[in-house]
C-alpha cells in the first residue's frame, strides 16, 4: 500500500464542515502546541507536547509508526471553512502490535475549538472502514478501543460508531487510575456498521 497517498474523508454536516484525515506532518507542529493547552486533551493522553521540539517529537513517532506499519496516525483537519484551507481539530490512530494480529487498537482526541462538531465519530468511522478494508487481507479480525469509565465523551464516540462495550477493564495505575471500558468492533456483528 502506497502509505504516502492515503487520505480519508468524511462528509459534511449540516452543522460541520467535511474532514479530511491525512498524515502528519512537521508543518503541524505549532498547530499541535497551541491544541496542548487544553487541559482536558491533557488529562486524556499520555503524551505531554509543551513546546515545538515536543510536538516535532511527536509528529516524527507519528511518521516512524507508519514507516514501521505498527501505528497509523492521521491529523484531522477540517475542509471547506471560509478563509481557511484547513483547519487541524483532531488526531485518530490505528495500533497493530503486530502485522498478522486479529486485533488492533483505535484511538483518538478532538481539539477543545471542535468539540461538538462531530469530529471524533465521524474520523473514528473513517478509520475504521479503511483499517477493515486495508487489512483484511492480513488477518485483522476486530478493532478495540479502550477508555477510561470516567471519559464519558470517548464512551458515547463508540457507541456512535457502534462499537460494543465488551469488557470492564481493573485500574492500572499510573497511566490508568481508574477502571476502563472496552468497546468492539467486529465485522458483521448486528450492530456493526
Amino acid at each position: 500500500m502506497d502509505q504516502t497517498a492515503i487520505r480519508l474523508e468524511a462528509a459534511a454536516t449540516p452543522a460541520a464542515p467535511a474532514l479530511l484525515l491525512r498524515r502528519w506532518s512537521l508543518s503541524d507542529a505549532a498547530d499541535l502546541v497551541e491544541l496542548y493547552r487544553d487541559g482536558a486533551l491533557r488529562r486524556w493522553t499520555h503524551t505531554a507536547v509543551d513546546d515545538e521540539a515536543h510536538a516535532t517529537r511527536w509528529v516524527r513517532d507519528q511518521q516512524h509508526g507508519w514507516q514501521a506499519g505498527n501505528r497509523f496516525g492521521f491529523a484531522v483537519v477540517e475542509t471547506g471553512n471560509p478563509g481557511r484551507d484547513e483547519e487541524l481539530v483532531g488526531h485518530v490512530a490505528l495500533k497493530r502490535s503486530t502485522a498478522g494480529a486479529p486485533s488492533a487498537e483505535v484511538g483518538y482526541w478532538t481539539a477543545a475549538h471542535a468539540r461538538g462538531r462531530g469530529v471524533a465519530p465521524r474520523a473514528l468511522q473513517a478509520l475504521t472502514e479503511w483499517a477493515i478494508t486495508a487489512f483484511a487481507g492480513e488477518g485483522l479480525e476486530r478493532l478495540e478501543l479502550l477508555h477510561q469509565v470516567d471519559n464519558t465523551s470517548s464512551c458515547r464516540v463508540a457507541q456512535k460508531c457502534r462499537y460494543a462495550l465488551t469488557a470492564l477493564l481493573p485500574a492500572a495505575p499510573p497511566a490508568f487510575p481508574l477502571e476502563g471500558h472496552l468497546h468492539t468492533w467486529v465485522p458483521g456483528f448486528p450492530d456493526a456498521h
